[in-house]
């Protein structure tokens, strides 16, 4: 059994690929490597060359492995469909390119839950329709992934989307089979949602194919959650931190993945703002340096 320790683009605020704030991808991979990792995400589409040649070169001259893609996409609005599912195949295909195992899906931030974030009783539930082609929706890309493509499709609940908070997580997980659609548990994003990671993560163990590695900062938290701030403002004031530094019980995490015979990467996300006060590889290279010393 190994546990691999991996970083993503999102942690030096790479959220869109089209944002000027983003640093240049070569920099992410020479930092990541540099801050002690074996392996990096994709990050959304379109930052990283999409010609296998440029991105594999990149890769190998850093001794780094492409571990998986995230698409986070608006899987809530019928509308962007098209977008999605393009945004999908696009990823699925460097992936592959580079012998990525892991396709992340994210349903993205909406207007209607954004003021709810934090707050399960108050959000708005989705309508019978909606909800089904909701559902519907991450069946097909799920399905594609794992079909078509042989990777390992994972559903990853974030704050702000309608895929956020433990019920509706539970409700889509039950109602699509878990042999094209695993879970990627986010630490910090359970936090955010209210619910215990390590309980989740213990009672849906089997599905367990993938963890993102984040913190918490409960005070910011709360006060984000109090006034209802922007997910992207909170990331700003820094909500997520360095790991170690908030609530996530990593030490609990570690137990229940090495009891149970975990084998795989485990992927720090730190959001951030691109433009933040603080340096991504220093960040990097702290959260490195804590999951080595409890063993990771």
């Amino acid at each position: 059994m190994t546990i691999k320790i991996g970083n993503a683009p999102c942690s030096w605020g790479v959220e869109f690929a089209d944002d000027a704030r983003n640093p240049p991808w070569t920099r992410v991979l020479d930092e990541c490597k540099a801050a002690g990792y074996d392996g990096i995400e994709l990050g959304p589409i379109g930052f990283m060359p999409e010609d296998p040649a440029l991105l594999g070169d990149a890769l190998a001259a850093r001794e780094l492995t492409l571990i998986g893609g995230v698409v986070f996409r608006p899987f809530h609005d019928a509308a962007q469909w098209d977008d999605v599912k393009q945004a999908s195949i696009r990823t699925c295909k460097s992936l592959v390119a580079h012998g990525a195992r892991h396709l992340v899906l994210i349903d993205s931030i909406s207007p209607r839950r954004a003021p709810t974030a934090g707050r399960p009783d108050e959000a708005e539930p989705m309508s019978k329709a909606e909800w089904q082609g909701f559902a519907s929706r991450f069946r097909d890309i799920a399905k594609m992934g794992t079909q078509e493509f042989g990777l390992t499709v994972s559903l990853h609940p974030h704050a702000a989307g309608f895929m956020d908070f433990e019920a509706e997580v539970e409700r889509l997980l039950g109602e699509i089979d878990p042999s094209f659609l695993k879970l990627c548990l986010d630490n910090g994003h359970s936090h955010y949602a209210g619910f215990d990671p390590v309980a989740f993560m213990k009672r849906h163990r089997e599905r367990l194919s993938y963890v993102h590695f984040k913190d918490i900062d409960p005070v910011v938290k709360a006060d984000v959650v109090a006034k209802r701030t922007d997910f992207y403002k909170a990331c700003g004031q820094g909500i997520f931190c360095n790991l170690g530094k908030g609530t996530t019980d990593f030490k609990a995490v570690k137990k229940l993945l090495l009891d149970t015979g975990y084998d795989g990467w485990c992927t720090v996300e730190q959001d951030c703002d691109p433009a933040g006060p603080t340096s991504p590889v220093d960040d990097a290279r702290a959260n490195r340096d804590y999951l080595r010393s409890i063993g990771f």
